[in-house]
């Protein structure tokens, strides 16, 4: 089979994999202490659903909370490679590491894709891609997370999160979340046409 294709093929299944992945971090180290590593933990569950809720506060408001939107910088290469170090026997056995760097790029582009969409997510300015059907259903799934923060673990990709059955659609009870043109009716259905009171 040509590079090209073993490439690809990877890159493909390997997104679906890092589905999975990115839910693991974000259920299982960004929303506990693993041990005394807390890192994730404070910079995530601490800070970031401190300064960001499901209400008004979904979006920003204090300029000096910017940086509280992304991971560090040393995240990325960290998670790319933690990520994709299971491909590392399988493109050893099949004596192919196009099947590792098709791994690797899927969790790259995965890991990017997240940062821009949660940028943007906290930080609207009217883009073209916060006009996108796509980025209004994410949109409306992670403010869901930041109600309900056992809920909706996936940014990007929620596979995993219907999967392992965490996934919310709507909220369970009216609550006063932010009105924005990206920003979807998650309230109760029998509320959702109801409007809410603007903040």
């Amino acid at each position: 089979m040509h590079p090209f294709f073993i490439w690809l093929i990877a890159f493909a299944v390997w997104w679906f994999a890092t589905s999975f992945f990115e839910w693991a971090l974000h259920r299982y180290v960004m929303h506990r202490p693993v041990g005394s590593f807390d890192y994730p933990f404070k910079a995530h569950a601490v800070i970031h659903h401190h300064v960001f809720k499901a209400d008004h506060t979904y979006h920003l408001i204090n300029p000096q909370d910017r940086k509280t939107i992304p991971m560090a910088w040393w995240n990325g290469p960290v998670l790319i490679l933690i990520a994709s170090l299971p491909v590392i026997p399988v493109a050893f056995f099949l004596g192919s590491w196009m099947v590792y760097l098709g791994a690797a790029s899927a969790t790259a582009v995965y890991y990017c894709v997240y940062e821009y969409i949660h940028w943007c997510m906290h930080l609207p300015k009217s883009r073209r891609l916060e006009r996108s059907w796509f980025f209004r259903r994410l949109n409306g799934h992670h403010l869901l997370h930041h109600r309900y923060m056992h809920k909706n673990f996936n940014v990007v990709f929620p596979l995993a999160d219907f999967c392992m059955r965490t996934l919310r659609v709507r909220a369970n009870t009216r609550f006063a979340q932010p009105i924005c043109p990206a920003v979807p009716d998650v309230q109760p259905l029998e509320l959702a046409q109801e409007p809410l009171a603007a903040h």
